[in-house]
């Protein structure tokens, strides 16, 4: 509630006061205020239990809420940039201290917004796109008061586009990381922390296991990594006590080494193929 209040006042200061880079981050705030709506959106859908017609859940609503983010910081960016590169042509004249004055409130919004969400940035990568687009709030309102300093102390005009070109460079950076990393998510690659090629190794190295083939290793949401794969056992491994050892030794060390919770192995004698034709 305290960013969408002061969205008002950033907007009548940044008319009156005719400064790009706080109407620029009054735009900040309104796509904070709608990231942070997403976000708990996102939130309490993934809470949701499975169906039988969705049998991983909710889950993916956190990732498409953060492609979201990242979409719109990426307009957002691209517009002020755009606006930037104009006003830099013919700098407008600027209230310096009135600019200055509400930036710096602004500024302290977006701290309090920071703090608050700071703690689930790195688990959740709905909750780092709420956090980015804060964090890109926070570098506007730093910005602006530079801008209105400088116009109130110096009379430099052209530092208002200045700041405001450098502040939508800087968020279409991170904006683009952020739908970069949805966009893995959503086209089921491998996790960026996770090597295939080491976890293959790791199932090939443990006792009983001859092969693996057909592995695949993605990620449902932020803290839910799945693998499923094909595991070739030794044919002294019977369907008896020792393929049930095997079976949990390659479970453990999948949720130790990897952090890997949810694992689906098939387990194959030498020479099968389930690729095969099936003959009555």
């Amino acid at each position: 509630m305290l960013v969408v209040a002061y969205i008002g006042v950033e907007v009548a200061g940044g008319v009156w006061g005719n400064s790009l880079a706080l109407l620029a981050d009054a735009g900040h705030m309104v796509s904070d205020a709608a990231a942070l709506g997403i976000t708990l959106w996102a939130l309490r859908i993934a809470r949701r239990p499975t169906t039988p017609e969705r049998t991983f859940g909710w889950h993916r609503a956190e990732i498409l809420a953060a492609a979201v983010n990242g979409a719109a910081l990426l307009a957002i960016a691209g517009g002020i940039l755009w606006e930037a590169v104009e006003r830099s042509m013919e700098p407008a004249t600027t209230s310096g201290a009135l600019v200055l004055a509400i930036a710096t409130g602004g500024l302290l919004v977006n701290l309090a917004g920071l703090a608050l969400l700071h703690a689930g940035r790195e688990t959740s990568i709905n909750l780092r796109g709420a956090w980015l687009h804060v964090l890109s709030d926070a570098m506007g309102s730093a910005g602006a008061m530079l801008a209105g300093a400088c116009a109130w102390a110096f009379g430099w005009r052209w530092v208002d586009p200045l700041a405001s070109a450098l502040i939508a460079v800087l968020v279409l950076r991170s904006a683009w990381r952020l739908l970069n990393d949805a966009v893995d998510v959503l086209m089921e690659g491998a996790p960026r922390h996770l090597d295939t090629r080491t976890i293959r190794a790791a199932l090939v190295g443990t006792p009983g296991v001859v092969g693996v083939h057909d592995l695949h290793v993605w990620t449902i949401t932020s803290d839910l990594v799945a693998m499923s794969g094909h595991v070739v056992v030794a044919p002294e491994i019977d369907a008896g006590e020792e393929r049930t050892r095997l079976l949990h030794a390659l479970t453990l060390m999948l949720r130790a080494r990897f952090g890997i919770e949810h694992a689906t192995i098939q387990v194959e004698p030498p020479g099968f193929d389930a690729h095969a034709e099936l003959h009555p």
